[in-house]
């Protein structure tokens, strides 16, 4: 079994903060971590690897130091890691990110499976996986609970929905993402965080992945980041006091009173 894993370096979210000037995430001085979904997919590949066999590749498209996101991800129980990392992917929004991961991906050969987390932490799109299914022309399933069966060639699995949750079966191969209820992930072993630290990992730039110079980063992007703001904070509420009936009659006159001032 040849399974991908697409996982995403995020800032912490207790430390996010914004750049009035650029519109964009400051970094610097902000700890990174493994975006929280991907672990779950990162904990489901290697599950999967322990029953039925075979090889874990985990991808990043990233600045030069989230090659410590893959090292981690090996310390976790994956076999590979591979960076995409190039400064002409800079401004990629979710189209361009997918398409560019998708170029990897291909580059990397045959697979079976590819886990993704259901979104990430820092911009919440739930985008980039289908997205990858998309240009890769491969079913998906998002937001899988459960792989209730999987073999060689097929796959049925539980999916959540506002309503509860679905079956599917799908064929391989196919782009599952995952969500938190699907697994509890694991810690890195002494043994695993000896092999990451001298794991080689390899780095694709953009001359390395044949892709479309047109469809990547800003330039390959159709959506941009116009402006970023934290909404003003809201103001305190009026407290109600008295009977039931007393206070429905003091609701009553203050939304008259709203509405004759919106008039």
């Amino acid at each position: 079994m040849n399974i991908i894993v697409c996982i995403k370096q995020v800032p912490d979210t207790a430390n996010v903060k914004i750049d009035p000037q650029t519109n964009t995430l400051i970094r610097e001085g902000v700890e990174s971590i493994i975006n929280p979904f991907d672990m779950y997919a990162i904990e489901e590949a290697v599950r999967t690897k322990e029953k039925l066999g075979g090889n874990i590749i985990v991808i990043t498209m990233g600045p030069p130091q989230a090659e410590a996101a893959l090292r981690e991800a090996i310390s976790l129980g994956a076999d590979e890691g591979i960076l995409v990392s190039d400064r002409v992917f800079a401004g990629s929004d979710t189209w361009a990110t997918s398409y560019t991961l998708a170029c990897a991906i291909r580059k990397i050969g045959k697979f079976d499976i590819i886990f993704c987390g259901k979104q990430a932490a820092d911009g919440d799109t739930a985008q980039v996986g289908p997205g990858i299914s998309m240009h890769l022309d491969i079913p998906q399933v998002t937001y899988v609970k459960k792989i209730e069966d999987l073999t060689t060639d097929k796959a049925k699995v539980e999916r959540m929905t506002e309503e509860g949750y679905e079956i599917v079966e799908t064929p391989l191969p196919v782009l599952f993402t995952v969500v938190k209820e699907i697994n509890e992930p694991r810690i890195p072993s002494l043994k695993g965080k000896i092999k990451a630290k001298s794991a080689q990992i390899k780095t694709l730039m953009a001359k390395d992945l044949d892709a479309d110079e047109k469809s990547l980063g800003l330039n390959g992007s159709p959506t941009q980041v116009v402006k970023i703001f934290t909404p003003p904070p809201r103001e305190g509420g009026v407290m109600l006091a008295g009977s039931t009936q007393e206070i429905v009659d003091k609701l009553v006159e203050v939304l008259k009173d709203e509405c004759k001032s919106k008039i």
